[in-house]
Order: structure tokens, then sequence, then C-alpha cells
């Protein structure tokens, strides 16, 4: 199934635009530069990875490029050649009849369901190293549940009281926001949008287009990469609609995945010596 058939019916919230933020708080504030996060990725179209070595980008895997289109990333300003595509063996493409039921009877719980049990992690081998830009390391640790944590996208926006902008496009403006992590499994970590007072002063999610962006904390002074933006529980009175105050968005927790990353890179790295 397509891309964007995917983030519809799985109502992810990420991929192109930018952060989704509080209805109270000008949008300038969430707005950053490059700069501050120039390990992120764009992948083609919408959607983004993180740098974690200089040849090798993590990213969802319903967002990573497709075997054999030749296609790049961006990183800092620049494209990178994408030379393969790893993606996760548990990972299962979302079956199309899964989407058009959910549109047809506006409950979404069956998708819910399917995307719990899939591994959507990918690693992106490129063909050239980034050597202008420090990857981002990746937290091992488990206490990853209470802290604060920072997103960042260039996803579709929108405020948690009118949901994601009608018709907005999937790549806008860099934005970062925060959240408290409220749970975890063996696969993802999640957080609720909270509205004010309740949430933080830069409380936000991220919005359609935003698949595989950075959820990152400070560990020990350090940023560590802790998810990877995934999929979305709607709110009832919005079932198939982001952004709205109420939501759960759902991370690929990278802390789990720690072998099988560093092994595909090991035997890759070593294949290629």
């Amino acid at each position: 199934m397509n891309r964007r058939l995917f983030l519809l019916f799985a109502a992810l919230p990420l991929a192109a635009g930018a952060v989704v933020i509080r209805d109270d708080v000008d949008d300038a504030r969430y707005q950053i530069e490059g700069s501050a996060f120039p390990a992120l990725a764009d992948m083609p179209g919408e959607g983004h990875g993180v740098l974690i070595d200089p040849r090798w980008v993590v990213t969802a895997a319903h967002a990573a490029p497709m075997e054999g289109m030749g296609a790049s990333v961006t990183i800092n300003g620049s494209a990178y050649g994408v030379e393969r595509v790893y993606l996760h063996p548990g990972y299962r493409s979302m079956p199309e009849a899964l989407g058009k039921e959910a549109l047809a009877t506006g409950n979404p719980a069956k998708i819910h369901a399917f995307l719990a049990e899939t591994d959507d992690i990918a690693l992106i081998r490129l063909q050239a190293p980034v050597n202008d830009v420090q990857p981002v390391p990746l937290y091992r640790g488990t206490a990853e549940v209470t802290q604060i944590a920072a997103l960042i996208g260039k996803g579709a926006t929108g405020n948690g009281a009118a949901g994601l902008v009608p018709g907005g496009p999937h790549r806008t403006t860099l934005r970062r926001a925060y959240n408290a992590i409220t749970g975890g499994n063996d696969r993802y970590l999640w957080y609720r949008f909270d509205p004010p007072p309740q949430g933080l002063p830069l409380e936000g999610v991220l919005g359609n287009g935003d698949s595989g962006g950075p959820l990152v904390i400070k560990n020990q002074g350090t940023s560590q990469l802790v998810g990877l933006g995934s999929w979305i529980t709607a709110v009832p009175e919005h079932a198939l609609e982001a952004g709205f105050y109420g939501q759960v968005v759902y991370n690929v927790r990278v802390s789990r995945y720690i072998d099988w990353i560093e092994s595909v890179m090991r035997t890759s790295d070593d294949a290629s010596r």
C-alpha cells in the first residue's frame, strides 16, 4: 500500500509539515533552525530519519525509501544516495483492506491492533559517509518512561484545538516540541497530547509527514535518540483525524532494537570491506 494511504489509515502523525502545537502558544516559539538538529534526515517526498553513524540512517520502516527507486535522503542540506534499505524482519506492511474498512466504519481499532504487532524500523546505508554532521547516539537504557523528550519534524502542522491545517502540505517549517513519555512496551514508547494548562509550555505532537522523526532525551548531558515517530490513536470524536488534544503518539522504542541495528551495520560494513 502506498505511503499516503498508510499515513491516512494509520493516522500516522509524521511526514511533511511540522509539529502540531498548543493553540495558545505562538508558533514562532516552536520553530527552529536546521542547525539545532543537523542529524535530521529528510526522506524522499516526506518523512524523516536520523543519522546514527556517518554511513547509516535509522527511520520508521513505513517511511523508508523503497528498494530500487534510486532515492536519496537529505541531511544538513546535502543529498546522499541510498545504497541499501534494511527493513526489520518483523515489519509488515498494513493491508489496504484494513484502511478501507476503517474509512467505511469510522473505527480504526483493527489498524491499531495491526500496527501494535509490527516492528516499524529500518536502516538505510548511504552511498557515501556524512562528514559534516555529528551522528546522534542511541539511548541504551530502560528508563525512558516519565522522561521529557523533544520531538522534531517538518511535517504537517496545526494545533490541538483545531487539528491539522486542512489540506496543508506534508513538508513545512522545522519545529521542535516537547512531551512526557507516559508508557512503553517491547516495540513502542508513547506520549499523550495534553491540553493547557496540563500540557508542557511547548507541548506538541508530530504531524502527518513526520514518520520516522526523532524523539530525543537528555541522558548524562547528551542528547540521545529514544524513539522514531510511527503511529497514533486518535480521540473518539476525531477517530480518523490527527492533531487533536488527547491523541496518543506511538514511537518505535529504539533501545529494544539495539542488537538488530548493530548486527545489520556490522555485517554490512564487514561485507563492503
